[in-house]
């Protein structure tokens, strides 16, 4: 069974790939990804100077996901550009994952990467956790003078990673700006802002932002599977779509290709399992297609049926 896909005319050899997120931030953990079965290379949401990340405890771990306020830690985008040449042997694409605090963080960013090694730029406008900061993707106005500023810079493939949106309204925006500035991919969607409380401590169970942090894993699914298929029907199939969110299975993943999607990635199911989730999750998959009569990622993606 092929699940080979493309994601802005790259090919994969298959459709699960790691998110940005979960151990992707230093050389090793890339080279953990590269020899994993993952489809692709996922670099750590980069800065443009290294980060710390918020103070701990920062994460939060139980049975249905994570719940985390990391605050963006990384290495700074200089050395994730050193990174790529070397994982260039592993003869996978690598993506590149941008997070910055200003226009001139992304354009310094986004030209650098477009003379870089990687093969596709995902522009992160959806990190919920730094503190004082906004999430760009929920701002219109900002978020198309983001793009204005970036696009055309190179020809490597920019797409977008979006926060969840719940309006139709929100929807639409985003749309017609992906449309009109040629973004090549979506990923949807980041973590969903929460707050989880211990009742025994009666105190929240992490510390940055008074509590407040990013949850991911089972409970996030039917809100990507929404998003992933709004922009689905939006973009007419004419933008590639990365489903992100409570992917743990076959199932899950085979339930994105329904909604649209053309790849999913893996964030929650990685950091738990390590990197033999993405094999598992594949040949999962792969049953069911053949048992379901479709013959590659492409028959069945957007097949949703309504009743």
């Amino acid at each position: 069974m092929n699940t080979k896909t493309k994601i802005a005319g790259i090919e994969l050899d298959s459709c699960i790939l790691n998110a940005s997120g979960p151990k992707d931030a230093t050389m090793e953990e890339l080279e953990a990804i590269a020899n994993s079965a993952s489809a692709a290379i996922m670099m750590k949401s980069c800065t443009i100077e290294p980060r710390e990340g918020n103070e701990e405890p920062r994460l939060y771990v139980f049975p249905e996901g994570c719940f985390q306020s990391m605050g963006l830690p990384n290495l700074g985008y200089k050395k994730y550009i050193g990174f790529a040449p070397q994982l260039k042997k592993f003869k996978k694409p690598i993506i590149a994952s941008l997070a910055g605090f200003s226009k001139d963080d992304y354009v310094t960013m986004v030209e650098a990467f477009q003379r870089s090694e990687v093969d596709l730029i995902e522009v992160n406008l959806s990190c919920p956790n730094v503190e004082g900061k906004p999430i760009v993707g929920y701002d219109f106005e900002q978020a198309e003078k983001l793009l204005k500023s970036f696009v055309g810079l190179g020809e490597k493939p920019v797409g977008l990673k979006l926060p969840a949106y719940y309006d139709m309204n929100h929807f639409q925006q985003m749309a017609k700006l992906v449309l009109k500035y040629n973004i090549s991919f979506l990923t949807c969607i980041n973590t969903i802002t929460s707050l989880i409380i211990n009742p025994e401590t009666e105190a929240t169970v992490i510390k940055p932002r008074k509590g407040i942090g990013g949850v991911s894993g089972t409970f996030i699914k039917p809100f990507g599977l929404s998003n992933v298929r709004i922009f689905y029907e939006l973009l007419e199939n004419k933008v590639s779509i990365m489903g992100v969110g409570g992917i743990s299975t076959g199932t899950d993943a085979f339930e994105y290709l329904l909604a649209g999607a053309d790849a999913v990635q893996i964030a929650t199911t990685f950091e738990k399992e390590g990197p033999g989730c993405f094999e598992r999750i594949n040949n999962e998959m792969k049953e069911i297609l053949k048992r379901k009569g479709y013959n590659s990622i492409e028959s069945a993606k957007g097949k949703l049926k309504y009743l």
